[in-house]
């Protein structure tokens, strides 16, 4: 997993897997995300990010099991 931001753009994009898109959905004018063939989410881009996120707290944690 690859999560990417872009202060230029204000771009946020999270990359689950590196499989071929063979479908994109508009959920509106500000995020898409990517499906693989067999429906499975590759990727999510969400535009205007600071506006819809908070993504000057991003965290991440991982739990051992």
């Amino acid at each position: 997993m690859k999560i990417k931001y872009f202060e230029d753009t204000d771009t946020l994009h999270i990359k689950f897997n590196d499989e071929a898109i063979s479908v994109s959905i508009n959920l509106d004018e500000n995020m898409q995300i990517d499906l693989d063939g067999e429906g499975s989410v590759c990727k999510i881009t969400l535009e205007n990010a600071s506006q819809r996120t908070d993504i000057s707290e991003f965290a991440f944690e991982k739990i051992a099991d």
